[in-house]
This record gives structure tokens, sequence and C-alpha cells, in this order.
């Protein structure tokens, strides 16, 4: 029943989820920006476990940006001028936060315009998990 929940909110949400040995992910692009050979994109990735026998939820969440194609170099980013490939990942958000994505967009610079309340889902998880008498916990790692 309380699975049931979950995925219910997860649909409400926009977000994909999948289950692997147990673990429940929960994934979104909150942004993508494709231009000529380069592609940037920042993901919010939460992954939870239902532990039946403590009768726990466990939690975690994430953003991560990741980027690939050619860059022109510039000064801001620290590069020479000219061409060349470049590939980069990111992680950030390896704890609870509140307020919205676009406050971590400094990632991106001012190429995107989008909000999304992450905080929402952790609340909506935690707040589903309660109503079915589970604890919700919060971890580092699953």
């Amino acid at each position: 029943m309380l699975l049931q929940t979950l995925q219910e909110i997860a649909a409400g949400q926009g977000l994909t989820i999948t289950e692997k040995k147990g673990l429940y992910t929960l994934e979104r692009v909150v942004a993508e920006r494709k231009s000529f050979l380069c592609r940037k994109k920042l993901l919010y990735r939460a992954k939870f476990r239902i532990v039946e026998e403590k009768k726990e939820v466990h939690f975690t969440e994430l953003l991560k940006e990741s980027g690939f194609g050619l860059s022109s170099g510039s000064v801001d980013t620290e590069m020479s001028p000219g061409f060349g490939f470049r590939k980069e990942t990111y992680k950030t958000g390896l704890g609870p936060r509140e307020g919205t994505i676009e406050e971590q967009s400094t990632l991106f610079g001012k190429q995107y315009t989008y909000t999304f309340d992450f905080s929402t889902v952790r609340k909506a998880v935690e707040s589903a998990a309660q109503a079915a008498g589970y604890t919700f916990q919060w971890k580092f790692f699953l």
C-alpha cells in the first residue's frame, strides 16, 4: 500500500521510478540545453528503500549536472581560447535541502529558466511514510 502511494507521488511529480533489489530510484530531468555539438543536463535523483521489519523508509536525494561536447572556451570558465572537447559531471546535494533547484542554477549560469521545488518530493514521501505508520529517515547512502 505504501509503495503504491509512493508510485502515485512519483507520477504526480513527473518522476520516473525504477526498482533494483528493493531500492527504488526516482528521476527527473530538470533542465536540458542542447546546442551544436554540445549538451548539458541537470538531473534530480531520489532513492528510497522500504524496510518492512523495522517499519522504516530510508531516503536520499541529489542533483547531478552533466555535460559534453565542443566548447569554445572563455574567460569565465578559465579555459584556454580555441576549440576543444570537454566532458564534465558534477554532483551536488548530498543532504536534505530547502528551496528550489532554481537557486542552484549557478552551475549552469544564466542559460536556463526553470523551477522545480525538490523539497516537495521529500516532504511527500515523508508524509506518506508517516501516514502508513513508517518512520522516515534521511540517509547519505542507501
